[in-house]
């Protein structure tokens, strides 16, 4: 085994990397760092701290990534409206390459032999965080303690903490924990009974949305405003980018608005089944859609909408930092030049729907498009050429057909 006198680890203060904390005292009897990223997931800082302190943790890392992580990459991906395999807000993709980029940092300032995550050989995580790297800093070593230690099932985690007095988190009903990621963009729930596709997710999973049937029997109206293809106000009120997200989290969750039960695709080739929650997310891209739908031109719009599943995979698979991702990102960035103004949009019974869009760079002509008599000159009889010259190729290929 290599030596290594330095590890800095992600860490949440979960089951797995306070497990993981302990083995690598153990294996390497080497110092370890811990890192963790305030990525607006609330409650799991504080405790992180405390176990991190309890295992002699001397140099403990917390740092408020939330603003760089909506500014620089939730709102990059929402202005292409990415979604993976058409329903999936990649909340958790989007926060690996901003959580990867701080540990390549920190290893690199207190002179680290190797960063390690807690990410299983099954995951999805593993190559986010590990491609991120090799983009970054290649000469880093990532070390992978599922890929590497015995323990091969949660039962075995759990002896492992009994054995050696790690405290094991349980939920509010005294019972092992789901898998759970959460951050400012979503919260997504995986393991156990979720495991097989035919359970019905059960109700005290959620977190952060009502069950749309108990949201309020009254529709609450809202409006969001854009400039250059990025959320800046909430009912005329600017805000950070963080704060906006948070914003619209508590009032999609309020209205049950961004459940998604999901049996989606991994990477490495097997199925998964979870349960995400992304409230603000959802209403965001709604509105999104919304302004562009009156500012972006038809080709410009539908060239998007093409790229997009690309994207969407790209981030999904772990390429936020490839070239191709960026250079996608660029076409993106400059198609949002003009998406600028207003969205109001109905919050109700677990939907977000636009009601209005407006913009001082509308392409929209009420006065070409009215049924009404208008100033703008239309020759209707246009039309009738158009159609011919569209329907030339059908006409060959119906009489080379003998229709």
């Amino acid at each position: 085994m290599t030596k290594i006198e330095k590890i800095v680890l992600s860490y949440s203060g979960g089951l797995d990397t306070s497990i993981i904390l302990k083995w690598f005292q153990e294996t390497y009897g080497c110092e370890v760092v811990t890192f963790t990223a305030d990525l607006g997931q609330g409650e799991e800082l504080e405790p992180a701290q405390a176990k991190a302190e309890m295992a002699g943790v001397r140099d403990i890392r917390i740092v408020d990534l939330r603003e760089e992580f909506v500014s620089d990459f939730v709102f990059p991906m929402l202005r292409a409206n990415a979604l993976y395999e058409g329903q999936y807000l990649l909340g958790s993709s989007i926060a690996r390459p901003l959580i990867a980029k701080h540990l390549v940092g920190i290893a690199r300032e207190v002179g680290a032999d190797a960063i390690a995550h807690g990410a299983t050989g099954k995951g999805n995580d593993q190559l986010r965080f590990e491609l991120a790297v090799n983009a970054l800093d290649p000469s880093i070593k990532v070390i992978a303690p599922w890929r590497q230690w015995n323990i091969r099932s949660r039962m075995q985690l759990l002896e492992y903490a009994e054995k050696h007095r790690i405290p094991v988190p349980s939920d509010k009903r005294g019972e092992a924990p789901f898998s759970i990621d959460a951050n400012l963009l979503h919260t997504s729930t995986e393991g156990k009974s979720l495991e097989n596709p035919a359970e019905v997710a059960p109700d005290h999973i959620y977190q952060r949305t009502v069950d749309p049937v108990d949201a309020p029997d009254a529709p609450e109206i809202i409006t969001i405003g854009f400039e250059r293809g990025d959320p800046v106000s909430v009912n005329g009120k600017a805000m950070t980018p963080a704060a906006l997200l948070t914003e619209l989290n508590g009032l999609g969750g309020r209205h049950g608005v961004g459940r998604l039960d999901l049996v989606e695709n991994r990477f490495i080739g097997m199925k998964s089944r979870g349960i995400y929650e992304t409230p603000g997310g959802t209403i965001l891209l709604t509105a999104h859609r919304g302004i562009e739908s009156i500012t972006l031109d038809r080709a410009a719009a539908h060239l998007k909408d093409e790229i997009m599943p690309r994207y969407a995979e790209l981030i999904y698979n772990g390429f936020w930092f490839a070239p191709e991702r960026e250079m996608l990102q660029a076409l993106i960035d400059h198609s949002q030049a003009f998406v600028s103004g207003e969205v109001t949009l109905r919050l109700y019974k677990g939907s977000a729907s636009v009601i209005s869009r407006v913009s001082p760079c509308s392409l929209y002509s009420a006065d070409l498009v009215t049924f009404e008599e208008s100033a703008v000159a239309f020759d209707h009889h246009d039309a009738e050429g158009f159609i011919r010259l569209n329907g030339l190729r059908l006409r060959s290929w119906a009489a080379r057909n003998g229709r």
